[in-house]
């Protein structure tokens, strides 16, 4: 049953609106989350199949805010989580067919073969370059900053597995802020990173290469499913939102549900669905909008979980996996060693491993069939980690739309949707085309959404009406 009315009605359980929408309820706000799908947590999906457990979305995430332990502990939670294993904090790139560690330190940087001294000693100019005249792509930005090598073998790979795009195609002020809040604020990175940990210290809030990688005993989905169940009857699947219209009160918003169309009345409503779906929405209020929303692009990404007879393995497993840059011309984007950071993920005598293919970089492999696909990737796999049997066990996932792209000239997109917001108020954008794609940025645009929220509903608190029926259009 369906309330006739709420003080927020939030549209997709992704992360980002169940987070919204649990700090919502902790604050007395009555809530309901609709969501498309028969459960929630969008990607963040976790599979338990021949004694493996995995992850078909992110596989963890990292501790980058107190906001984690905050949720954790509502949720009662913290038996459940987990870190991940020291040994997740040695990172592998493959370069001229051989993996090598990406140095985590001054010492380790001297001494890596993964960079030449040429690229070394390029990188000690680095606070003489002055600032950019113009927005930049990440590849621009990191060429003119440290130079072309450290783009081709450290940048280009990070970039491919964070959004599964080309660092020529990225805007860096809208997909890496705080790379380029370092050059805005402190005139170059070096600098930046030492006045940046200053900061981040006083916000009690960690780097992202200090911050510990964590997920759950049961797979990251336990979050999701966590929220959900907190929620209750303010949780809907099967559901999704079709229309909003603005009233004197708020909004009447128009779900659909079961073939039937419902009409609820909403002081806020929160669209935390991915842009093209949210883009159908707001199109009657503004087409310009609309369009914005349409345009950013989704590149397809295919998650491949395998499953081996650790035995047949020759590489030691003793990392977070091995990223791919574009240079070595392979189909895969980067291999996760997901049983080696996380315990209970492989049956004993075995070893589990995620694959991510296609992205920016080589859509067109989607195009193949599941079995085909698997083929070439865990051949691609097979090869560099000398890896001699077969899998005991393959899943392939396809997610057609996977990750946002903040593309050169995204700023404007941003503008758009703050002039959206600042027009409709109370109808707002909580999704991982704003605010950042990974799980930590996607928690604490929720936390920030609830606040400001709450915040324009004053201070009137009202609890959920519960009335049998809602109203049908």
């Amino acid at each position: 049953m369906f309330p006739r009315s709420v003080d927020v009605l939030i549209a997709g359980a992704g992360i980002s609106g169940l987070a919204a929408a649990h700090w919502l309820k902790k604050r007395g706000r009555s809530v309901l989350v609709v969501e498309k799908d028969r459960e929630p947590g969008g990607t963040m999906k976790s599979v338990r199949r021949k004694g493996f457990l995995y992850e078909t979305g992110p596989n963890s995430a990292l501790e980058t805010t107190p906001l984690f332990k905050e949720l954790v502990a509502d949720l009662g939670l913290e038996s459940e989580m987990v870190y991940a294993d020291p040994v997740g904090k040695n990172r592998f790139i493959l370069r001229d067919g051989r993996l090598m560690a990406l140095p985590m330190g001054p010492g380790a940087f001297i001494r890596t073969p993964l960079f030449s001294w040429k690229a070394k000693f390029r990188l000690m100019a680095e606070p003489f370059i002055g600032r950019a005249e113009k927005e930049e792509s990440i590849a621009e930005f990191v060429t003119r900053r440290i130079g072309s090598e450290f783009l081709d073998y450290a940048i280009d790979p990070f970039v491919a597995g964070v959004y599964a795009a080309q660092p020529d195609q990225l805007s860096v002020r809208a997909a890496f802020p705080k790379l380029y809040a370092l050059e805005e604020k402190y005139g170059g990175l070096i600098r930046g990173m030492i006045g940046g940990a200053r900061e981040r210290k006083k916000r009690e809030e960690k780097a992202k290469d200090r911050a510990e990688s964590f997920s759950f005993l049961s797979g990251m989905q336990t979050l999701p499913n966590a929220l959900a169940a907190r929620l209750g009857t303010s949780f809907v699947t099967g559901a999704v939102l079709r229309s909003v219209s603005p009233t004197r009160t708020g909004f009447r918003a128009t779900v659909l549900s079961g073939g039937k169309r419902l009409g609820i009345s909403a002081r806020s409503v929160i669209i935390a669905m991915p842009a093209h779906a949210a883009a159908d929405v707001v199109r009657p209020l503004s087409v310009e909008t609309a369009e914005a929303l349409a345009s950013i692009h989704y590149p397809p990404v295919a998650s491949i979980f395998a499953g081996y007879r650790t035995g047949d393995v020759r590489q030691p497993l003793d990392g977070f996996g091995l990223l791919i840059p574009t240079k070595e011309r392979r189909k895969i984007l980067g291999v996760l060693w997901s049983s080696s950071l996380f315990p209970r993920r492989a049956p004993k005598g075995m070893s589990g491993f995620t694959l991510f293919a296609g992205g920016g970089r080589q859509p067109e492999v989607l195009e193949l069939s599941d079995k085909r696909l698997a083929e070439l990737a865990l051949k691609e796999m097979a090869s560099i980690m000398q890896i001699q049997g077969k899998p005991v066990y393959w899943h392939v996932e396809r997610w057609p739309k996977a990750i946002p792209q903040y593309t050169v000239g995204y700023s404007s997109t941003l503008d758009r949707l703050e002039k959206f917001e600042e027009a409709n108020p109370g109808l707002v954008f909580c999704s991982n085309f704003v605010g950042g794609i990974s799980v930590g940025d996607c928690v604490l645009s929720a936390r920030r959404t609830a606040e400001r929220i709450d915040d324009l509903l004053g201070s009137e608190k009202r609890l959920p009406t519960n009335l049998p029926e809602s109203s049908r259009m």
